[in-house]
């Protein structure tokens, strides 16, 4: 499932403006790897699809998680800022333009990860957990790729929340958390070649039996 500032965060990084992305990135923590023939599994809109910020708007539950750039932009210029926004500064393998990308400044808190393609390493699942289990507002700068964050995003996040993702020359998937997204995200994980164990983990929900 494709996903498509400082001032007020607590940690030191650089400018939040900057062009994060290396076209390779490397990462010695990756945990979960998408194999070949599971790619098509990937392809159908998990939730509705909005092409109307507002009218998504009103359907939003909280907390909010919105995973890619333009999405997290057209929240926020819609006035739903996400409590909890992963964006890479791509989309549709295309570098966004700076006067494209999401407003970033203003987040409480700013995590940046190493996550390359068709992979999810530890760094981003346990940034997820922790964005999800903070207070304020949070906002992940993944130096790769997001696509894949959607499914620990919806393992990782609580019943009622909803989880926002771009779907490709389509609009904006809506997915609330219920126990049947959140086992469906589950089982596509399962289906991904790694140490799920390790990935369980790092979400903070229990292994499978």
């Amino acid at each position: 499932m494709p996903a498509d500032g400082d001032g007020g965060t607590d940690d030191s990084h650089d400018d939040a403006g900057d062009d994060r992305n290396d076209p390779k990135p490397e990462a010695d923590d990756i945990v979960l790897t998408l194999p070949d023939e599971l790619r098509a599994a990937f392809k159908d809109p998990m939730g509705p699809v909005y092409t109307d910020s507002e009218q998504l708007r009103k359907e939003l539950g909280s907390p909010i998680v919105a995973v890619g750039d333009v999405v997290t932009r057209h929240l926020t210029d819609a006035g739903a800022r996400p409590d909890l926004a992963v964006v890479d500064w791509v989309t549709e393998r295309e570098t966004l333009p700076a006067a494209d990308r999401p407003e970033i400044e203003g987040y409480d808190t700013r995590i940046d990860v190493t996550n390359p393609a068709a992979v999810l390493t530890d760094d981003l699942l346990a940034a997820l957990r922790a964005g999800v289990e903070h207070d304020g507002t949070t906002v992940i700068v993944v130096d790769g790729e997001e696509d894949l964050a959607t499914l620990p995003a919806l393992v990782a996040a609580p019943a009622g929340a909803s989880v926002i993702y771009g779907q490709p020359g389509e609009g904006m998937v809506h997915v609330r958390v219920d126990d049947a997204a959140s086992e469906r995200a589950r089982g596509l994980l399962a289906r991904m070649d790694g140490d799920h164990d390790q990935a369980w983990s790092a979400l903070g929900v229990e292994p499978d039996d």
